[in-house]
């Protein structure tokens, strides 16, 4: 554990794009997928800050610097309704273990709550054990039936 002074768990702004992107390539850094991240900073930030967001998020500021992001967005399900589906969970290597996962996880359970949302829906990697300890800690399901599926669509 590092000496924290000060953790904040706030809503993303806008000028936070730049950091936030950056903790998304290092999130497919750490799951071995680099070279997928192609999205640009200006897509990015349109997307979460422009005429029409499509996500919103919440980031762990850690004496002053976001060091932990929980970006999501509304999933709509015709069995269950609406859920958040959590696109991105990061805490940078160097925070880890200092209680920063589990506060921004609380404040999704919180925002889930309050939109009335039936629940929140993820994917982890099957050899990601420390994250799939870390939702066990919620009693979270995993669902072994199901195959994700991608069409990806170039214009």
């Amino acid at each position: 554990m590092k000496n924290i002074q000060n953790i904040i768990i706030r809503r993303a702004k806008q000028k936070d794009c730049p950091r936030l992107l950056e903790l998304v390539r290092e999130l497919a850094r750490y799951e071995k997928a680099s070279e997928e991240v192609t999205i640009t900073e200006e897509h990015f930030e349109e997307s979460g800050f422009g005429e029409n967001p499509v996500w919103w998020a919440f980031v762990a500021e850690v004496n002053g610097k976001i060091e932990g992001l929980a970006l999501y967005y509304i999933r709509f399900s015709t069995w269950k309704g609406q859920r958040m589906y959590l696109e991105d969970f990061y805490v940078t290597e160097e925070m880890r273990s200092n209680g920063i996962g589990k506060m921004l996880f609380d404040q999704l359970i919180i925002e889930t709550k309050e939109k009335e949302l039936k629940g929140i829906v993820w994917q982890v990697l099957k050899w990601n054990e420390p994250a799939i300890n870390f939702y066990k800690k919620y009693h979270a399901k995993s669902d072994e039936e199901w195959l994700n599926c991608v069409l990806e669509i170039r214009r």
